[in-house]
């Protein structure tokens, strides 16, 4: 009964910015931790940020911080604002909806499709 969508990827060059949504539909959705994670070419899926259902905690890999903010935009919508991006932050990007604050990917039970950053130099 939960299906997520993210918008926003796409092509920019090192230094860019660019703002990822991930809508989201179904029951008692408000509950949820909102997480994103990314996944390139020939590697795991990875951790990047995410969020308490209230908003008030937040939770980043090291890789991004100072650059990526994760927030909520509303109470279906989730917003990841990557600034300063570089080559290596190339991935498809998914949003995922859970019950824990937590990096691991496995703890998380809803996924959405993804979308696709691409970061050139």
């Amino acid at each position: 009964q939960v299906q997520l969508v993210e918008s926003g990827g796409g092509l920019v060059q090192a230094g860019g910015s660019l703002r990822l949504s991930c809508a989201a539909s179904g029951r008692t959705f408000s509950g949820y931790v909102m997480g994103w994670f990314r996944q390139a070419p020939g590697k795991e899926r990875e951790f990047v940020a995410a969020i308490h259902w209230s908003g008030s905690y937040t939770y980043y890999t090291d890789s991004v911080k100072g650059r990526f903010t994760i927030s909520r935009d509303n109470v279906k919508n989730t917003v990841l604002q990557m600034n300063s991006l570089k080559p290596e932050d190339t991935a498809v990007y998914y949003c995922a909806a859970g019950n824990v604050l937590t990096d691991t990917a496995r703890e998380y039970k809803y996924w959405g499709q993804g979308t696709q950053v691409t970061v050139s130099s």
